[in-house]
């Protein structure tokens, strides 16, 4: 007992020290561009509520409706008693949405990555995965037994290289839009080169799913590929669609061996019925108001102009993750604080998360955020940053 009390202890002051050390909030009030947090309203800049469905009156009716019919809880898993009528209809949906035969819902994008990957894989196989991919995929391509190598970050020639170098089954990961970073993957050489070398793809798109492409399919269709080019297509619902869980999105035979094989699915309750429902009607939002697409594009083009003319230190991104580059982990904490002072909520974002060196404020955009708000903002940190 006392050496594991000893060694969670300087675990803590050793963060403590490095600037590394989290801490959660507690908000007051639902999803929105301003927020409430200790009795205090603040602009909230650090959400992956892209599309400002997380409070959308139409969700929400759905969600209450839907809890109303089949209750609050699954019950079981999806393989007991845990599968309702409003999963099997959202997975149809997603299916159809994405031009795939079948969909799968998890109960987060956590596990379903790590059950995908631990599924499809066996020794033996490879597995590539980008430097910068979620750590949920790195995390699953290292637990699957795999031969696991990454690859520099959208680096193609390194990658070929390693896919040329090894035989047998081999399987390359990326996620569509680095969560961290706002970069896209090059997702149409990666198609073709992974077709050339008859390897499969996988694309987790948690931040391009609801927000990329004409339809709002994501990054696949931004970048125009056929659903066969990406064998395995994996989203979350709790960023454009503002509810919960991940789904993953394939052929028949993906789907069923998921089904029977992966224990993330297997060996957890259902997500609620009526977060399913939620999910349907959020995504019929998405399908019948491209509006929401457009405006949030505009804001992101609006910021980065402004960004540029004020000489902020953004990383090249043209997605809703739009990361400040600070460096230093203390520094990147401070001006955060600095920030939340004057109403302003943007995270910082520190190692582990990220590489040495290279800490940051993650601010994303939201459709739900007005123009004055994004110039506020602009001021601020403005202010901030040549304050420091």
């Amino acid at each position: 007992m006392t050496g594991f009390t000893e060694r969670l202890g300087a675990v803590l002051a050793q963060r403590r020290r490095d600037g590394l050390y989290r801490q959660r909030q507690t908000l007051q009030s639902a999803q929105g561009p301003v927020v409430r947090i200790e009795g205090r309203e603040y602009l909230n800049f650090c959400s992956n509520d892209y599309l400002g469905l997380a409070a959308h009156p139409r969700v929400i009716e759905r969600f209450r409706e839907a809890a109303a019919e089949y209750g609050v809880g699954s019950g079981a898993s999806h393989l007991v008693c845990g599968h309702s009528a409003p999963h099997h209809e959202l997975e149809e949906a997603l299916a159809e949405f994405t031009g795939r035969e079948r969909a799968l819902l998890y109960s987060s994008g956590y596990m379903a990555n790590t059950g995908i990957l631990t599924s499809v894989l066996q020794r033996g196989d490879y597995v590539f995965e980008d430097r910068l991919n979620h750590a949920s995929l790195l995390d699953g391509g290292l637990h699957s037994g795999a031969r696991f190598q990454r690859f520099p970050h959208n680096d193609m020639s390194a990658l070929q290289v390693k896919l040329e170098a090894a035989g047998g089954p081999r399987l390359v990961v990326v996620d569509g839009v680095f969560s961290m970073d706002g970069d896209t993957a090059p997702l149409a050489e990666l198609a073709d080169l992974c077709s050339a070398q008859d390897a499969w793809l996988m694309v987790d798109d948690a931040h391009g799913f609801g927000v990329l492409g004409a339809r709002g399919v994501g990054s696949t269709e931004a970048a125009r590929l056929a659903p066969s080019s990406v064998p395995i297509l994996m989203a979350t619902l709790g960023k454009a669609l503002g509810t919960a869980g991940a789904f993953v999105a394939g052929s028949e035979l993906l789907i069923e061996g998921l089904i029977q094989q992966s224990r993330n699915y297997i060996y957890t309750t259902a997500l609620p019925p009526a977060v399913a429902a939620a999910s349907l009607e959020a995504l019929t939002l998405v399908r019948n108001e491209s509006w929401r697409r457009e405006y949030l594009a505009n804001l992101i083009h609006r910021f980065r102009i402004g960004a540029e003319q004020l000489g902020l230190s953004l990383l090249p991104s043209a997605s809703a993750i739009q990361p400040l580059l600070v460096g230093d982990a203390v520094r990147a904490v401070g001006l955060s604080e600095r920030l939340r002072e004057n109403g302003f909520l943007i995270g910082a974002i520190r190692p582990p998360t990220v590489p040495a060196g290279t800490s940051r404020l993650r601010i994303t955009l939201s459709a739900a955020h007005s123009e004055i708000q994004v110039d506020q903002l602009l001021d601020q940190l403005a202010a901030c940053w040549t304050a420091d």
